[in-house]
């Protein structure tokens, strides 16, 4: 890849899901550890144009000592505590320089990435015919848990812009150059958790704007640390279904079906059961471990029953019961540091 590509991107790390948890020592310490990785990155954070990294408030020596693990400057943006997940990467991307930076990569502070990551992302732009975002894989672990979780909250979808394209991305783990982004960024979703990133791949297939899908540039995103946060996730990915249906009927469903928009839990019940049927057909399937026999039948069950849960969210929401959710759903906090 050319070393020019990476002198002109910007790298914007958000902090937002290490806001769970029992203090500001776990946060640095996820912090750093993240920083350690990659340091040993095929493509090295000094090869960058800029780092741009979204906090609550870390202390001076604890930015000092991440510069010092990164061996290079980083532009530290402290934000307000009620700032969203989504808020807080166009918040990143409004401070990397333009003069400078013609594409911005995200990433978030939760995630494991591979040792050839950022390298494997920003490659399909090399070239006079480059992509103008480029989106990578993010799964769970390989455990039977986290391959069953990963067909459900990080599956692909082919686009019909262009052949090796996705219809949709994860916020984690994806370039845009400049000008597309600073066009589309994240919209504000009233009650919606985590579904920002899959309704700006809405704007951008209806724009025409093809977004290219680099299966190898890979990171795993952690699972949350306890039992009561994990079931608050599946809650959560339940409910955003209620606030996403309007936009997969308006974009996916004929006029006669248009109803389903406006039809309480029965629409988003309907777009789980769509996405169940999808996830037990990419067992084995986008990359993801191969299980056999048992394991599979194991997997299956898993993929049924986390199903289950959102669909009991997503019926809650339906019926007006907001038991997890507010207006800014996108600035919850759960804990992922293990």
């Amino acid at each position: 890849m050319s070393i020019a590509i990476a002198a002109r991107t910007a790298l914007v790390l958000e902090t937002n899901n290490l806001r769970g948890g029992p203090g500001m020592e776990l946060v640095s310490a996820s912090l750093q550890r993240l920083i350690l990785l990659l340091g040993q990155q095929t493509l090295p954070l000094t090869a960058l144009g800029q780092v741009v990294i979204t906090h609550d408030g870390l202390p001076p020596h604890i930015c000092k000592s991440i510069e010092r693990l990164a061996h290079r400057r980083i532009d530290f943006v402290e934000i307000d505590p009620d700032t969203g997940y989504y808020d807080a990467k166009n918040v990143g991307f409004e401070l990397t320089d333009a003069s400078r930076c013609d594409y911005v990569a995200f990433a978030d502070a939760d995630c494991l990435p591979a040792a050839d990551w950022l390298e494997r992302l920003l490659d399909p732009l090399d070239g006079p015919d480059g992509p103008c975002v480029v989106a990578g894989r993010t799964s769970y672990d390989n455990s039977l848990t986290g391959i069953a979780l990963t067909t459900l909250d990080f599956m692909y979808f082919p686009s019909p812009l262009r052949p090796g394209g996705t219809r949709n991305f994860y916020a984690n783990n994806v370039v845009f150059r400049r000008d597309v982004f600073e066009r589309y960024s994240y919209q504000a979703l009233d009650g919606v958790y985590r579904a920002h990133c899959q309704v700006l791949g809405l704007r951008l297939q209806a724009a025409g704007v093809p977004v290219f899908y680099e299966p190898r540039a890979h990171t795993q995103h952690r699972l949350p640390d306890t039992r009561r946060e994990w079931f608050k996730l599946r809650w959560l990915r339940g409910q955003d279904s209620h606030g996403l249906t309007p936009l997969l009927v308006k974009t996916y469903m004929p006029a006669p079906m248009q109803w389903l928009a406006r039809s309480g839990p029965i629409g988003p019940l309907c777009v789980l059961a769509s996405r169940l049927v999808f996830s037990l057909r990419a067992i084995n399937h986008q990359d993801l471990p191969r299980v056999r026999g048992l394991r599979w039948l194991g997997t299956a069950f898993l993929v049924m029953a986390y199903s289950a849960i959102d669909m009991t969210g997503a019926l809650f929401r339906g019926l007006g019961v907001h038991t997890l959710g507010h207006t800014k759903a996108d600035a919850q906090a759960l804990s992922y540091h293990r």
